[in-house]
């Protein structure tokens, strides 16, 4: 059965500050065997434990800079924990940075290959995928052409149906794909809805407190790196709603 453990989870990262020397300092930096550089500390995460069992569908909240996409990145193995673990028991589908794998001097075709590889699949399994993707992002006319030429939307249709072209234990989620015309748009909702009932565990970020509270059976909610409410949809995110009101 899949399952998703995070115990005392907290990711930090340096900031440097960019602090242009003067003329003097700059001389006497050349005597100094090491130039000091400026910096601090920030912690996107911390100390946040909960546990994802098989059915779980779990909407994740917070504002803006709250943690929330760090969170999803570190479940993805994106970013490395500072302190504490992870534990996942399942193939994971992040649907993140939808196309961020793709190069731009390399075909549709290609692109299947590279980016496929990134997202774990085998060169077999993407072998028996490559023609339903390819006719689901309706680029059949173009495969054959580095995608630098293709128009956003072709781009960002092609990187979806290979996203979602096989069904995950796991399906992570940042925000509902947008991108596309009403039509392409239709077959993506209706696409991303099935991955959603067909996965194990699905953990979804977003912004749109209506649809996590429609989707998900639980919500944690995230504020400043910190975990600071974890239960039903209803009552989270009536204290999370609160909350923005007091701000």
């Amino acid at each position: 059965m899949s399952s998703i453990r995070v115990k005392d989870l907290s990711i930090k990262f340096r900031i440097y500050h960019d602090r242009s020397p003067s003329l003097k300092d700059y001389f006497a930096n050349l005597f100094k065997r090491q130039r000091q550089i400026a910096y601090s500390d920030f912690w996107a995460v911390k100390d946040v434990s909960f546990e994802v069992k098989a059915g779980d569908r779990l909407g994740i909240v917070g504002h803006n800079g709250a943690g929330k996409s760090t969170l999803l990145k570190a479940l993805c193995r994106v970013y490395e924990s500072s302190e504490g673990e992870i534990s996942v028991d399942g193939r994971i589908a992040p649907l993140l940075e939808i196309g961020a794998g793709f190069h731009p001097e390399f075909t549709g075709r290609e692109n299947i290959y590279l980016n496929g590889a990134i997202l774990g699949y085998t060169k077999q399994q993407l072998s028996v995928i490559e023609p339903e993707v390819i006719a689901f992002a309706e680029v059949e006319e173009f495969i054959d052409t580095p995608v630098k030429y293709y128009s956003t939307g072709m781009y960002m249709r092609l990187a979806f149906s290979l996203a979602t072209a096989m069904h995950p234990d796991i399906l992570i989620l940042d925000e509902i794909f947008a991108g596309g015309d009403s039509s392409f748009m239709k077959k993506a909702k209706a696409r991303m809805y099935e991955l959603i009932n067909k996965s194990d565990i699905m953990v979804f970020v977003s912004h749109d407190t209506n649809l996590v509270s429609s989707l998900c059976n639980r919500v944690i909610w995230i504020d400043h790196g910190k975990l600071v409410a974890d239960g039903a949809p209803d009552e989270v995110l009536a204290r999370y709603l609160a909350g923005r009101l007091n701000d």
